[in-house]
């Protein structure tokens, strides 16, 4: 689950001394985790990033999608009557798609401020 892969993500990080580009995916990582801790977890895909890596999340935690350079919605519902791309874009613009489940629950989101977030 999300703590095995926080574990391997520490692990490659602290003995990484190559300049290979890597695509890093991550199967909802922020399972279970405390909202401090979820940032913590933010801040290192931040630094994989910077170091010219790729990271690929799947993921439902608003807190996470709201700070993706890209989304890819897909959808329109679960199960049978999913697996399609709905939309794509910024998470701004996932938030404006009329067939966006996603984008329904991300567009008050994304207007609250971090206060109102917290608590």
């Amino acid at each position: 689950g999300g703590e095995a892969q926080r574990i391997k993500l520490a692990l490659h990080l602290s003995q990484r001394k190559d300049n290979r580009h890597t695509l890093f995916i991550f199967d909802e990582p922020t399972t279970g985790l405390h909202f401090d801790d979820i940032s913590k977890l933010l801040r290192s895909f931040e630094l994989l990033i910077e170091n010219n890596n790729s990271v690929l999340l799947i993921e439902h935690n608003l807190d996470v999608i709201k700070c993706a350079d890209h989304v890819i919605d897909l959808g329109p519902e679960a199960g049978d009557k999913g697996g399609y791309i709905v939309a794509t874009g910024t998470p701004e613009e996932i938030a404006e798609h009329p067939d966006s489940w996603t984008g329904r629950y991300l567009k008050p989101y994304l207007e609250k401020t971090e206060w109102e977030q917290v608590n």
